[in-house]
């Protein structure tokens, strides 16, 4: 999500229905700079419409919230459950995700006038206890979706030649990384979910690890180590990747980070002068290992960063998007990665763990059960949040996960060493 003005409390911190109403008015807050077509360009399958986003967050609380748990609750409109469907077997057939931008109707008036019948009906359930759970649920998952909205609309506007801008001026702030280490002296650790605040059900069970000694780095890889390793040729040099990755450098002429070119990078700004000490973004798993290989290191674990996260907290300082309820939001930035000094922040930072399920995990019961479990093959790992997320959504315990050659999103790396 994008940053905007710093304020005292975090999203987690605030009631549950005010939560609701902060989450569902940010997302549409974030759709005012967009036409009907920025809205409804699908620019790879990876992505998916703004439009669409908008519509399938408002089918999960239709579907999970009204028609199963609000008995005279009538859908606003037959045909927007197989349109805004996402992956959901138990809910029945869908559009296939490839076609998702072809839907051209209904219209964003039509899709917002949906989100507004919802909204208002949705009142009825925001102080059922017995809900509470869900209506968790519904609101983190609208939250991952706003960060997909503003990683999907970069994407496509990359794609337009004139390169357009979604904000006019990135936000003036300097980088601030520490130099150094932390230094953990290993031994048995307790990792996953272990607050009373929601988690998603791929954070636990909690669990004991065993970890040797370590050393997490203070700072993430910047922009002009990365032009370093460019320098000296990591691109070319077979010894530095993966077998997979040096098939993929091939086969996808990939010669640097996502939205790169001479000096500059793409951002939802347009084209902007790229800055050598903001940390390093849009990059790939297979690249985070080839950087960490050439620097004489390696990615950490997840259960290493989180052993050092412990405790820390996302703090409120940390450059996510503000969505706080009861604050009316009068401008949205554009997401910037500056390097904080922060574990949170910035960039989804890479770790060399497999995306698998915890000892003893069991998936949610019924339909929202498919939420995380089904997806626990072939994904790496990420933690930390970026600018991209809403302030409040991440925490030490969260799990992102992406496959191998994903760059679109604000993903980067911080390097681990063996003590």
């Amino acid at each position: 999500m994008p940053q905007a003005e710093r304020r005292p409390n975090s999203n987690a911190d605030l009631a549950l229905a005010d939560r609701f109403r902060a989450t569902r008015r940010l997302m549409q807050d974030l759709l005012e700079p967009l036409s009907e077509a920025d809205a409804t360009i699908q620019s790879m399958e990876d992505a998916s419409p703004a439009k669409w986003h908008a519509a399938h967050t408002t089918w999960f609380w239709e579907t999970f919230l009204l028609r199963d748990h609000l008995p005279e609750y009538q859908l606003f409109d037959e045909q927007f459950p197989f349109l805004f469907n996402s992956y959901y077997e138990a809910e029945g057939d869908r559009i296939a995700r490839g076609n998702r931008g072809l839907v051209t109707r209904p219209t964003l008036e039509q899709v917002l006038e949906w989100r507004e019948h919802v909204d208002q009906a949705m009142e009825a359930l925001l102080e059922d206890t017995e809900r509470a759970e869900l209506i968790e649920l519904g609101i983190a998952h609208e939250q991952q979706h706003i960060e997909l909205l503003l990683t999907d609309i970069k994407h496509a506007f990359s794609k337009n030649p004139i390169g357009p801008a979604m904000w006019e001026t990135l936000p003036a702030v300097p980088a601030h990384q520490s130099d150094g280490w932390l230094d953990h002296p290993g031994g048995v650790a307790r990792i996953g979910h272990q607050a009373d605040r929601f988690a998603f059900d791929n954070e636990g069970p909690a669990h004991r690890v065993l970890l040797e000694p370590f050393s997490l780095s203070r700072s993430l890889v910047t922009n002009g180590q990365w032009d370093e390793f460019i320098a000296d040729g990591g691109y070319e040099d077979h010894r530095l990747w993966l077998s997979d990755a040096w098939a993929w450098l091939g086969r996808c002429k990939i010669k640097a980070p996502l939205y790169w070119r001479e000096g500059e990078q793409f951002t939802h700004c347009g084209w902007e002068e790229r800055d050598p000490d903001a940390p390093v973004s849009h990059i790939s798993f297979y690249e985070a290992e080839a950087f960490a290989s050439w620097a004489g290191a390696r990615l950490p674990t997840e259960f290493e960063w989180e052993a050092i996260a412990r405790g820390q907290d996302a703090p409120d300082n940390a450059p996510q998007f503000d969505a706080s309820a009861g604050n009316q939001l009068d401008k949205a930035a554009p997401p910037q990665p500056v390097g904080t000094g922060e574990l949170f922040g910035d960039v989804w930072q890479f770790t060399r763990s497999s995306y698998s399920p915890y000892p003893r995990f069991e998936a949610a019961p019924g339909a929202v059960g498919e939420y995380n479990g089904k997806f626990m093959a072939g994904q790496w790992v990420l933690k930390g949040a970026s600018c991209a997320t809403v302030r409040g959504h991440s925490r030490p315990s969260y799990r992102n996960f992406f496959y191998s050659q994903q760059r679109w999103q604000f993903t980067g790396l911080r390097l681990a060493k063996d003590n």
